[in-house]
């Protein structure tokens, strides 16, 4: 014999009386729950009202999670339960396993693990799982959320160690993927382990050949761009200390000069798509920094980006020169 779908018709449940969700006679946006849904969430209610934390409250918990994992009340209520309890919260850890990568955006999924690590306090364990969730989504922003607090958190120097070959393999894989450029800024330069002016010079030439070579690859990669202005502005460096590697990748293909080698400024890759719309914008940049004549060179550059280079954004440029030739004036 079946057991009973419905909690209303278990035996064992038949001691809790169901509580119904209030709404008014004639609401004016309904939501139209399963009858599945309604049946547990009715239970999970009457359950709230007597405060009662039990083994079939985890399992009445986990069955509204499956049907909603929003649910931030039946999170928060298994959390307590648990405690409550003193359920085995690694065997716990195991079951969000399956839920973590079934709900990779949702919200409570990543929380709930965080509460339970602040108790089990066994981070690498998880540095591994998450690794393997990427595998499915590498660009999910609870996921990476979650992976730094346990590195900020547990702060670690073993936890930190591996981090940066983790994120070059994920680079390697997908040299845009702005979430794991944004982790590697926070591994370098928000994590500690470099700290002392001679170590912070040589992260800071290694980081800029690094990214140097990641645009010279793939010069139209917005991330990258980005990274080479975190670091400059992170060391308090004016833009303008790159000109001579940015100002070859402003050009066409046809106007490239075959220079020497340098390794310090790799030059754009054959076959590239030039001029470089990120390029001509960090130039304008240098330009505007300098002010005064410079100014009108910027106010140029950012009319070829309205015009030709990056149209899509036509209305920003027209932005930019308008308070350009405004601060010209002044």
């Amino acid at each position: 014999m079946t057991e009973p779908t419905r909690y209303a018709d278990r035996p064992e449940w038949s001691d809790v009386l169901p509580v119904e969700q209030y709404e008014n006679a004639n609401p004016l946006a309904p939501i139209f729950y399963t009858n599945e849904y309604k049946d547990a969430t009715n239970y999970f209610r009457g359950i709230i009202k007597t405060g009662e934390k039990s083994q079939r409250v985890l399992e009445l918990t986990e069955h509204i999670i499956r049907l909603n994992p929003a649910h931030y009340t039946a999170w928060q209520y298994r959390y307590e339960t648990l405690l409550a309890i003193d359920s085995n919260l690694e065997d716990e850890l195991q079951l969000m396993d399956e839920l973590a990568i079934t709900h990779l955006k949702t919200y409570q999924v990543w929380h709930h693990r965080r509460l339970l690590m602040l108790k089990i306090r066994k981070p690498a364990a998880e540095l591994v799982f998450i690794a393997k969730t990427f595998k499915v989504d590498a660009k999910n922003y609870h996921t990476w959320s979650y992976r730094q607090w346990l590195l900020a958190y547990f702060n670690d120097d073993e936890l930190w160690g591996g981090e940066l070959d983790f994120v070059e393999d994920l680079l390697y894989a997908d040299i845009r993927n702005n979430s794991a450029w944004h982790h590697r800024f926070f591994t370098v330069f928000q994590s500690g382990v470099h700290d002392g002016e001679e170590n912070r010079e040589r992260v800071l030439k290694r980081e800029l050949i690094y990214v140097k070579q990641s645009i010279s690859l793939v010069p139209n990669n917005a991330s990258a761009w980005n990274y080479i202005r975190g670091i400059l502005e992170h060391h308090s460096i004016p833009y303008s200390r790159v000109t001579t590697f940015v100002q070859p990748y402003t050009l066409s293909m046809d106007e490239q000069t075959a220079d020497l080698v340098d390794l310090d400024n790799p030059p754009p890759s054959k076959g590239a798509h030039l001029p470089c719309a990120f390029a001509i914008e960090f130039f304008a940049d240098i330009y505007e920094a300098e002010g005064g004549d410079s100014m009108l060179k910027a106010t140029e550059l950012w009319k070829s980006l309205g015009n030709e280079y990056d149209i899509a954004r036509k209305k920003y440029w027209e932005h930019r020169i308008r308070e350009g030739l405004r601060a010209i004036q002044t």
